[in-house]
């Protein structure tokens, strides 16, 4: 009897490339995978722990798996199990936990807890991968890469794990443990096999993505060695890079990224506060003035690159005039779009043991300030691209994006998914929220080498 297992992904793009891998290995062993709001046999719930937020979210989801079959099997996946241990959360209602660097066991540890339990197995077929899995996996992750028509479009890879940066508000390195990387042949090989499935942009991601191949000096292969080579393989027609440490951005570096013909102008640069003492404080390892040199840089090689980050608002001892600095900073760069995030006290972090811990009410109300800047800056960025010629990957009827991610739309008629056109920007539904674009050029991309 065919069993069936739904999956759920929480957190970032490492746990959502991770999350694909699970379902992957699941079909191939004859399981059937299932929406998570369908009943099910299993329950997986790919858990992240990066804030307390997320933990409760980790919690609630597990929670929600039990009521959906309180039968079923309920198993915790990842950095949550990592945090917390496997008795703490079993302690919670579930059934297995597995830390992240048992995920790719998934398979042998749901059968072994099938023999143990006394269910039959009955041999299956190998199944295709199907679009079915795609919308399960759209349904359950941070980004669209495969339409329900089965058409591939964006492909999360992670080449590398680990940190070992320990900034002291940052519990993820206790979590993932320390750096570790995918060899260039390797991710070379898993990029060659997705052409052949139609996928034209990749995203390398990492937990510490500037620290890839850090661990294996002999081998001589770092992020940009990797970048080259994966821009020079036939049919890969975009590169998105993860976060990035402002560190990586040297001259040489923003070269080869200007030497690769498929690296997208859109760039990931972690900030987290624009005041020096709170970046002291937090274990960042530069400067305000030593960051915005990365920026300057970049903007020297790519004419208007997308530049985002991520800050922190409400650090232990953050005062007025600190946040000011970060205010003034994020105003003064001009950055697509900032991610923020108000500081989450996390236990057995160098943070948690600092005084000055701030109210929630401070916390939220400095959001509130810089959500606000966020807004102004990316109208800003967007309105410079109205009159501006742009290739768009679409990806959803007739939406996409441009090599910046500005996200457009095309008013007249319905686009293919994965159709790459050229046109201009030509102004900004104010309905929708999104650029319109004026087609010039349609090219389609799914031919092989493209």
């Amino acid at each position: 009897m065919r069993k069936f297992v739904a999956i759920h992904n929480l957190g970032c793009k490492v746990n959502a490339y991770e999350t694909e891998g699970m379902a992957e290995k699941l079909i191939r062993a004859g399981f059937s995978v299932v929406s998570f709001d369908e009943r099910a046999d299993f329950y997986v719930v790919n858990t992240c722990s990066v804030t307390n937020i997320a933990d409760r979210k980790s919690r609630q989801m597990l929670h929600r798996a039990r009521k959906l079959n309180p039968d079923a099997v309920i198993i915790a996946v990842g950095c949550y199990v990592d945090t917390h241990g496997r008795e703490g959360v079993c302690q919670d209602g579930v059934d297995i936990a597995l830390p992240n660097t048992e995920k790719e066991n998934i398979v042998e540890v749901i059968k072994a807890w099938e023999e143990s339990h006394g269910a039959e197995e009955e041999e299956t077929e190998e199944p295709e991968i199907s679009a079915s899995y795609g919308e399960i996996i759209r349904s359950s992750g941070e980004e669209r890469h495969i339409s329900g028509e089965g058409i591939y479009t964006r492909k999360f890879l992670k080449v590398q794990d680990g940190c070992n940066m320990f900034c002291s508000y940052c519990i993820i390195p206790y979590a993932r443990g320390r750096i570790r990387s995918k060899g260039i042949s390797e991710v070379l090989s898993e990029i060659a096999s997705l052409t052949e499935k139609g996928y034209r942009e990749f995203v390398l991601t990492g937990i510490h993505l500037s620290s890839y191949g850090l661990e294996r000096p002999e081998d001589k292969e770092d992020l940009l060695k990797l970048i080259m080579e994966a821009d020079r393989l036939p049919g890969v027609r975009r590169l998105r890079l993860g976060s990035l440490e402002p560190r990586i951005i040297t001259e040489e570096f923003a070269r080869g990224l200007k030497g690769a013909k498929s690296i997208c102008p859109h760039f990931h640069l972690s900030l987290q506060s624009g005041s020096d003492t709170v970046l002291k404080r937090m274990n960042r390892h530069y400067t305000a003035a030593e960051y915005l040199q990365s920026v300057e840089i970049l903007r020297s090689y790519f004419d208007d690159p997308a530049l985002t980050t991520d800050v922190i608002t409400g650090f232990p001892g953050e005062t007025e005039e600190e946040f000011k600095e970060t205010y003034d900073f994020i105003k003064r760069t001009g950055f697509y779009e900032t991610h923020i995030f108000p500081y989450s006290r996390r236990k057995g972090t160098a943070a948690d043991r600092m005084d000055g811990q701030l109210v929630n009410s401070v916390k939220h109300e400095r959001l509130a300030t810089l959500q606000a800047l966020d807004s102004e800056n990316r109208k800003k960025y967007e309105d410079r691209h109205i009159g501006k010629c742009a290739e768009v990957l679409f990806e959803d009827g007739n939406e996409g994006y441009t090599r910046e991610y500005i996200r457009v739309k095309c008013p007249n008629g319905k686009i293919k998914c994965g159709e790459i056109h050229t046109g201009t920007i030509t102004g900004r539904n104010p309905a929708e929220g999104v650029m319109e674009l004026e087609i010039n050029e349609i090219r389609k991309i799914h031919d092989k080498n493209a």
